[in-house]
Parts: structure tokens; C-alpha cells; sequence
């Protein structure tokens, strides 16, 4: 049970880190499969494994294994290849529908918590030394890469069908 109330600083940065999370999905309403699929730059990453990668290395990394040093979801992480590639037979809306249980489980886990407590576990070996000490530290950081990939998600579905975020035209 959540006893401790969530502070107005958290309950700013959650309905920030949203507004985000909506701009991802928002922008790529519309899109059949094969566009979601379709690889956006040399790379070869598509907006699909985009969504993946936000899901696994972002929303379940850094909330469930950081914050809450999960030990299900750090043995995971080993197992996981590379995100961003998505398995040709699945379903796109799985791959959507994974990204907003990680959202509600991150949201939970975030509005469970004060703001300046600390991370249960750190990745040293992908990191190096702490440089994010606490719940709002974590928060500010997700709001940050989210915002980058909602950008380059704008630029994507412009190359795919000339649609932008602002105008959706």
C-alpha cells in the first residue's frame, strides 16, 4: 500500500515525463504496421523499435531495475540482444501495449516513493560510477531521453508519410 503522498515537485515532473510519453504514442497514430516496421535511418532502426527500446532500456530499466532494484528485471537485462530490433513476428501492438504497462508500472513505482530517495541498484558496468542518486534525479533523466526520442520520432514520421506532431497534416 502507498502511504507516502506524492509530492507536488514528483507529481510536476510525472505529468511532464507524460506529456512525453503521450507525444511518443500521439505521433505515431496512424501508422500500419509496415511503417512502424520500416527502417527511418541507415542504422535501419524503425519507430517500432524505437517504442521497444523506450519500453525495456528506459521505462523498466530505469524505474523497475534502478529504482527498485527489481532482481527479475536486472537478470533481464542480460537476456535482452538489443532492443531497438524488433522480432519480425511480433505484433506492433504488443510492442505498443508493452510500452504503456512499463509507463503504469514506472508511475507506481515513482508515486511509491519520495523524491529524494535513493536508486536500489546501479549498473556500474555500463556507467561507471553514480552519477543519478535519487528518485528525482532517475525522473529527470527518463524526461530528458524521452523528449530526445519524441524528437526523433517527429523526424521519423515525416520521412515516412510527411505527417508532423504539431499540425498531424
Amino acid at each position: 500500500m502507498n502511504t507516502h503522498a506524492t509530492s507536488p515537485e514528483i507529481q510536476a515532473l510525472l505529468t511532464t515525463l507524460d506529456g512525453q510519453r503521450r507525444h511518443v504514442l500521439g505521433i505515431l497514430d496512424g501508422l500500419d504496421d509496415a511503417a512502424l516496421r520500416r527502417p527511418v535511418l541507415p542504422s535501419g532502426w524503425s519507430c517500432l523499435g524505437l517504442v521497444q527500446h523506450l519500453a525495456l532500456d528506459v521505462e523498466r530499466f530505469w524505474f523497475r531495475a534502478v529504482l527498485t532494484g527489481d532482481r527479475d528485471v536486472i537478470a533481464a537485462l542480460d537476456e535482452t540482444d538489443d532492443a531497438w530490433q524488433v522480432a519480425a513476428d511480433a505484433p506492433p501492438a504488443e510492442i505498443l501495449d508493452r510500452y504503456r504497462t512499463e509507463i503504469d508500472r514506472a508511475t507506481a513505482t515513482v508515486t511509491a516513493l519520495p523524491a529524494d530517495a535513493p536508486l536500489a541498484w546501479w549498473p556500474q558496468h555500463l556507467f561507471g560510477d553514480p552519477h543519478l542518486h535519487t528518485v528525482r534525479d532517475v525522473l529527470l533523466h527518463v524526461i530528458t531521453e524521452t523528449a530526445c526520442h519524441a524528437g526523433h520520432l517527429d523526424a521519423a514520421r515525416e520521412l515516412v508519410d510527411g505527417r508532423r506532431w504539431l499540425t498531424l497534416t
